[in-house]
């Protein structure tokens, strides 16, 4: 029988552990995973090149009918296979994330395939086709009596382990299979030290899903929304970093803004813009410990009173992301190029040191430690003024990171302003009076750069830089930031100004005007979700919801947003999954939830 795995919409689930994810389609196929990090080299890269990528499926009959979905609460997977006259079967695919002791996590780098027999006599093959560094360079497999060792062609050191109670000569040579018992596979970064039998991977699922279970449990919970919001934490959850406390923005590189275009980045690093959002919604949401973990990541990035900011860093906190292309790989839906690392290193962006402030300012209110911890975290709010005093008069490259153009962005000076007046409050909490002052003027300064500058009275809206007739999605975070209230009428001006020139069939365009590139010609969910809070806000309630709604319907199977989609068709497109977008669709529920009646959400 013909066996055939096609690739279209963003189909996929995402599993793992703080440490590295997998993705896995619709019909069970591992199409991405980076071993042993978020960030290392992939050796199965299938959304980037369909026929060379590599992948290690699980494949059936195409008269199989196939299920998927999460184990509620988990960020386990459960593809499930049927056949009426022949059999079915269960995949659950995880990466193993549990605490060890009261202090460490068992998380290594594996991921596990859990074959469940349900009934029948279900035929399968096994697909494994690994292609090391991404997909330069072939692998080569070797037998032992408890693994099959795979490793790079190239260099036999790149390897891995494949355990399984399948037959090896079936597994590498693609056999097809009649499954009677409970099966699995174990791909494993590192050699095992324990004997792996059908038990220990029960109590590895076992012990994971518990985990997650716990986690979700402790998540405030809603009476709307709760699955969507649930699926979003989890999301979240799994993208950080544990060893560092960084936050990642999203699993993958290269997945195109726009099909055929060149829109495509890496987005496997920690966005200080990004991360503080997430992180902050995690405070939100009752998560601690992963917003300390974040501290702890910037403490360690800023080591000295010299260290200078950058907008973006590496999971290890490394500060150099060279940019460079993959030109042997064809890239997702045949969009080239195909790049790791990201050159936004670099740049300046004078909005990101505003919502690294905004997390500060969150941590003196929620856990400000140890006299000396909160000592050391002061050097840095210091720091941050000196930084934001020093740029926010010149112009950026902006939230949006444009490549080669700079200009006054007035969201940039908004998210300046963010920091002084986070700042402020920060130096009147710790009694420090004469730093209270000179920030706030330094920050009224600011407010008056903006009001003068970044208001076009011709037009009746704020604009996207000084001196200009243009919009963008990011002034809908005027008010959500406390730069100006929801009921001044420049603020409602702008939100139907926005509104009018960005909104199309559902969606929101971040910009209209050229960059780079040309003009934008896909929608960023995020800023849709922005959308629904400012008209929420401004009164126009039943229209935000409304358009919330009908935005939670274009998510994957799975409840999964990636950074855009097609204004047309509502295809997903961009790098997956998105942090931004699901830190946004959490907050439209807390906003909705904290309006006046608390009955709409339940405390765990």
């Amino acid at each position: 029988m013909k066996y055939k795995i096609r690739m279209g919409n963003l189909d996929y689930g995402v599993i793992g552990n703080c440490r590295t994810a997998a993705l896995v389609s619709k019909k069970g196929s591992i199409d991405w995973l980076c071993f042993p990090s978020f960030d290392s080299p992939s050796v199965f890269a299938k959304i980037l090149d369909e026929k060379s990528g590599g992948y290690f499926a699980i494949e059936v009959n195409e008269q199989y009918q196939i299920k998927q979905e999460y184990i509620k609460g988990t960020n386990i997977i459960c593809t499930s296979y049927s056949l009426e006259g022949e059999g079915a079967f269960e995949l659950i695919d995880f990466i193993p994330r549990y605490r060890a002791s009261a202090t460490d996590y068992y998380m290594p780098p594996e991921v596990y395939r859990y074959i469940r027999y349900l009934s029948g006599k279900p035929k399968f093959k096994v697909d494994y086709a690994p292609v090391m560094n991404y997909a330069k360079e072939e692998a080569v497999f070797q037998k032992f009596p408890d693994f099959i060792k795979t490793a790079s062609c190239e260099n036999l050191k790149d390897n891995m382990y494949l355990y399984s109670s399948l037959d090896f000569d079936n597994i590498l040579e693609g056999k097809e299979m009649t499954l009677e018992k409970d099966e699995f596979l174990l791909l494993s970064y590192h050699q095992k030290l324990i004997d792996i039998d059908i038990e220990r991977i029960y109590l590895e699922y076992q012990r994971t899903k518990v985990y997650w279970l716990n986690w979700n449990n402790r998540s405030r919970k809603f009476r709307q929304y709760n699955d969507a919001v649930s699926r979003s934490l989890l999301i979240l959850k799994l993208m950080s970093f544990q060893e560092s406390g960084a936050v990642i923005a999203a699993l993958t590189t290269s997945i195109p803004e726009t099909i055929g275009e060149g829109r495509n980045w890496d987005y496997r690093f920690c966005w200080i813009r990004d991360a503080s959002m997430s992180i902050e919604t995690l405070l939100k949401m009752g998560h601690r410990s992963a917003a300390k973990r974040f501290m702890g990541f910037i403490k360690g990035i800023l080591k000295s009173k010299s260290d200078s900011f950058q907008i973006m860093y590496g999971i290890d906190g490394s500060r150099n992301l060279k940019e460079k292309e993959l030109p042997h790989l064809t890239g997702y839906a045949d969009s080239k190029p195909v790049r790791v690392g990201n050159a936004a290193y670099n740049q300046r962006q004078n909005d990101s040191l505003g919502y690294l402030m905004d997390v500060i300012y969150n941590y003196y209110l929620h856990f400000p430690g140890t006299l000396d911890e909160m000592e050391e975290m002061w050097e840095i709010v210091k720091n941050v003024v000196k930084a934001v005093s020093a740029e926010w008069r010149k112009k950026d490259q902006s939230i949006w990171e444009f490549r080669n153009i700079e200009k006054h962005f007035v969201f940039s000076k908004v998210m300046c302003w963010v920091a002084l007046d986070r700042a402020v409050t920060i130096a009147s909490f710790l009694g420090k009076a004469d730093y209270e002052q000179k920030w706030h003027a330094e920050a009224e300064c600011i407010r008056e750069d903006v009001m003068t500058h970044g208001w076009n009275e011709e037009i009746q809206s704020f604009t996207q830089t000084y001196d200009s007739f243009d919009v963008d999605s990011s002034l809908l975070l005027m008010e959500q930031y406390g730069f100006i209230e929801a009921s001044d009428e420049r603020y409602v001006k702008t939100v139907k100004r926005v509104k009018q020139e960005l909104f199309y069939k559902g969606l929101m365009y971040r910009y209209k005007n050229s960059d780079d590139f040309g003009r934008p010609s896909s929608a960023f969910t995020i800023c849709t979700f922005w959308l629904v809070r400012a008209l929420y806000v401004i009164g126009e309630k039943e229209e935000a919801l409304g358009i919330f709604d009908q935005l939670l319907s274009y998510a994957n199977h799975l409840k999964l947003f990636s950074e855009d989609l097609d204004f047309e068709t509502k295809r997903q497109l961009g790098n997956f999954p998105q942090a931004y977008s699901h830190l946004a669709l959490i907050n439209a529920v807390l906003l909705f939830a904290d309006e006046k009646s608390s009955s709409k959400f339940i405390r765990p």
